[in-house]
């Protein structure tokens, strides 16, 4: 490590501990050059507090696995670098909110990935391996809906940030709601009828208030409250047709 990587201020960082009824633990680290969250609670784990558990994989922005609450914000850790979320030298650190605790900053992802099935977001297609691939065209309207609303990778900050989950445990959220949109607008999917019913039905897109937190801290840029209002329109004008 060489001089310039270590400055003498002490961060202090607050670190959820436990389950539902755990609590914040002060540590103090040195603050260095373009450290980011998930630096600074490797570094914690590492050096004062082996038991702490976290996820992580990538470490570069790609699996969003790393996901926590900075600050009171949903993020990616690996993403985040602490210079820019720091208030007066203090960084709370909590595990993603409306999903379980199992453990300091572990969630129990099963509630989150159950939307999807609550959606009618699984694909469906009806042609087989024999079958000539079919023909989509990209400059349609339809595929470019489905284009815009692609590359979830299900890290849940949307469904961490939505207020009507927070208040609603029966509303789908974001993220399966915005997969059910790629769906109406896939003409390979043979249950274009059926998803956008469970998308429509209780807890559905007819829930959501638009507040527009999905689409304001999505870490992909995703627009999850347009893929939402597409489907509220879709309850007026019909399913999408190319």
């Amino acid at each position: 490590m060489s001089p310039t990587d270590t400055a003498n201020e002490l961060l202090k960082v607050r670190i959820w501990r436990g389950r539902e009824q755990g609590r914040l633990v002060d540590y103090e680290i040195e603050t260095r050059k373009n450290q980011t969250v998930l630096d600074v609670v490797t570094e914690i784990q590492h050096r004062l507090e082996p038991t702490l558990a976290y996820r992580f994989a990538c470490r570069v922005g790609v699996c969003g696995s790393c996901a926590m609450t900075v600050n009171g914000r949903p993020r990616w850790a690996c993403r985040t670098h602490i210079k820019n979320v720091v208030t007066d030298n203090t960084l709370t650190i909590e595990p993603l909110r409306n999903l379980p605790k199992l453990k300091d900053l572990v969630c129990d992802m099963a509630p989150f990935i159950e939307t999807w099935q609550k959606a009618g977001a699984p694909f469906s297609g009806t042609a087989t391996r024999h079958d000539k691939p079919a023909a989509v065209k990209p400059d349609s309207a339809m595929r470019l809906a489905a284009d815009a609303a692609l590359q979830c990778i299900n890290c849940a900050v949307c469904y961490s940030a939505c207020d009507v989950v927070n208040w609603n445990p029966d509303y789908i959220g974001p993220a399966g709601l915005n997969r059910a949109w790629t769906l109406i607008n896939d003409v390979r999917h043979s249950k274009r009828e059926l998803t956008f019913e469970l998308a429509f039905g209780t807890g559905g897109c007819g829930s959501c208030h638009s507040h527009g937190n999905c689409t304001r801290h999505c870490p992909v840029e995703l627009r999850p409250s347009e893929s939402i209002a597409g489907l509220k329109r879709a309850a007026f004008s019909g399913l999408p047709e190319e």
